[in-house]
């Protein structure tokens, strides 16, 4: 298992003052954090874990006084989610950070006892995490994105855009629990606006260049990315792929528009990171996750590269360029 000397490095340069309140002097907690790509490989990761360690010590929670984080990775293989939250319980954490529902999951089966932070979780009722998103009720708590209604709510936006688009590849991770209600939601949306869905599975990096192959068989006019940390980390050839077959693009992630892609509408994800420093102050000061709600994002973005528009030879209404928040010229 891998650990990092990023927190430390981090910590470092971050000098806010430590604010009242902490636990006792001498207590030193561990603190377990799951995820998919280590910061030294994306720098948008970098920058959100930087944002929950800024959070934790704006609340007294300093790396090497009292805390310690052990940072576990998967590097973009699912299946090693569980025999990283099990090492993890090994250690005896004090509270487990996991981002995304695949890390979730395999956390929430390593232990029923050990709190467990999620951040970005879809639909956890549904998924069987969380008894209410109000009243979580075991020890999951966290934040929850709105994935299916997001996802529906990009493809209409796709479709205004764009109205001549009826046939969209949709690039799906099959293996992610979270996604299958994001899936049914997408499809019904796909019908309602007279769009249809051929899907590329990708279960792991494997995957993505049969996908690819399967899409473009179909003879796509669009493509849709559906949320999964997976393509957040492969953003950068997903968007070469949509560049190359000059295909428009909507993503789940800001950070894929600036890769280069076309469009994005997302919640923001640092926001999330924060919340989690948020989250986990309180346990650390005893409150359980049963009792802590499971938090929606209230702010969401609509993100147009119009460099990528105009190297694709497309035309984005001016009614949307007013809508969006930010626009990449």
């Amino acid at each position: 298992m891998r650990r990092r000397a990023f927190v430390s490095g981090a910590l470092a340069l971050l000098a806010a003052p430590l604010t009242a309140g902490a636990q006792p002097a001498g207590t030193v907690y561990r603190i377990g954090f799951l995820a998919n790509t280590p910061p030294r490989e994306d720098p948008a990761n970098q920058r959100f874990f930087r944002v929950f360690v800024q959070g934790l010590r704006e609340r007294g929670w300093v790396e090497g006084q009292n805390t310690v984080i052990e940072w576990r990775y998967a590097d973009g293989r699912m299946e090693r989610f569980p025999d990283l939250a099990a090492d993890l319980v090994r250690l005896k954490v004090d509270v487990i950070v996991t981002a995304a529902g695949p890390a979730t999951h395999a956390a929430k089966q390593a232990t029923t006892t050990i709190p467990i932070v999620a951040i970005a979780l879809s639909d956890p009722v549904h998924q069987g995490l969380v008894a209410s998103l109000a009243r979580p009720g075991g020890n999951i708590t966290g934040s929850a994105t709105l994935f299916p209604e997001l996802a529906a709510k990009r493809l209409a936006l796709f479709k205004e855009t764009f109205p001549w688009i009826s046939r969209v590849a949709a690039l799906r991770n099959p293996a992610n629990p979270g996604n299958v209600l994001v899936w049914n939601e997408v499809q019904v949306a796909g019908r309602s606006l007279g769009v249809t869905l051929h899907a590329g599975e990708v279960r792991g990096p494997d995957d993505l260049q049969g996908a690819f192959a399967a899409m473009i068989k179909e003879r796509p006019q669009g493509l849709l990315v559906l949320d999964d940390p997976f393509f957040f980390r492969t953003r950068a050839p997903i968007v070469e792929f949509a560049a190359k077959h000059r295909l428009p693009a909507m993503y789940a992630f800001k950070e894929s528009v600036d890769a280069g892609g076309l469009m994005a509408y997302s919640a923001r994800i640092a926001d999330m990171y924060r919340h989690a420093a948020t989250t986990v102050d309180k346990i650390l000061k005893d409150a359980k996750p049963a009792d802590l709600p499971i938090e929606q994002p209230t702010k969401f973005d609509l993100v147009i590269n119009l460099k990528t528009a105009k190297a694709l030879g497309l035309t984005i209404p001016p009614s949307l360029l007013l809508r969006a928040d930010q626009v990449i010229e």
